[in-house]
């Protein structure tokens, strides 16, 4: 049986990088078409591969030692004596020790990309957020400000209003205020690797940089309540011309009054 298990645990680390290797085909590892379609998710995605690499190393290590060492035990030489290392303190040293290296070399490589996405002081400047998220249960309410005008703290007459629907142009950073109105959320966006709880009582700032255009998935991470399933919404990404013109057509729908023409509504609204 010790050959057995010898060829069990080597076969085994063959397997899973075998199948590691054809996992990209079937888009086992990140959701979506597996890449991130924001600057800062492919940093994010950077550090997985990194630790995916050290870990597959340490596996592959690991695995084909137990297979040596079992495989040594099971067809050993009639002369030979048996070799105990159990309480070794070099061993114990070494393993403490690499491991703890591995970890420090880690935790200080992602600090840039950890400080980017959560320092304020090292976000993208004179960036202004581009809409009001409020997390609520059950439902994403977004509000923009009018075409031409700063996001408020406060609402203001013109802001627009969409719910589960938020839309952000490309070719830039672009920033949202997250809110919750009730219990805490979590605003999450899969392919964009954007993760952010939304805390009651506390206005958020979220940023990141869309590479490609099209619209993605907006879920809530945090169980909030009986109705979290049915929380979805989604964040549609466009060019900067093509975000002006819906900010235009959303504002005439919504203020029109069902009497008026939309460009009288407009203009009157303009005026306003």
């Amino acid at each position: 049986m010790g050959k057995f298990w010898a060829i069990f645990f080597v076969a085994s680390a063959i397997l899973a990088v075998a199948v590691c290797a054809v996992a990209p085909d079937y888009q086992w590892w990140f959701p979506g078409d597996g890449r991130a379609h924001s600057t800062l998710g492919q940093k994010i995605d950077d550090l997985f591969y990194l630790i995916l690499v050290i870990v597959a190393v340490t596996f592959i290590g690991t695995q084909a030692a137990l297979g040596y060492v079992l495989w040594k035990g099971a067809t050993p030489a009639p002369e030979q004596k048996a070799l105990f290392t159990h309480g070794s303190h070099t061993l114990e040293v070494i393993w403490t020790i690499v491991p703890s290296g591995i970890l420090l070399f880690i935790a200080l490589y992602q600090m840039d990309v950890w400080a980017q996405y959560r320092i304020r002081s090292y976000y993208p400047k004179a960036m202004e957020p581009v809409a009001e998220v409020t997390a609520r249960q059950f439902e994403w309410r977004i509000r923009y400000p009018a075409l031409g005008k700063r996001l408020m703290p406060t609402p203001q007459p013109d802001d627009i209003y969409t719910v589960n629907d938020l839309r952000v142009p490309t070719g830039h950073p672009v920033a949202i205020s997250l809110r919750s109105d009730d219990v805490q959320h979590s605003f999450f966006v899969p392919e964009l690797r954007v993760k952010q709880d939304a805390v009651p009582g506390l206005v958020i700032p979220v940023w990141w940089e869309m590479t490609d255009t099209g619209t993605f998935d907006l879920t809530c991470a945090e169980l909030c309540g009986w109705g979290h399933y049915k929380m979805r919404g989604r964040v549609m990404a466009m060019s900067e011309a093509e975000f002006l013109t819906w900010k235009n057509q959303a504002a005439q729908a919504q203020f029109f009054d069902g009497t008026t023409t939309n460009a009288t509504a407009s203009e009157a609204d303009s005026n306003n």
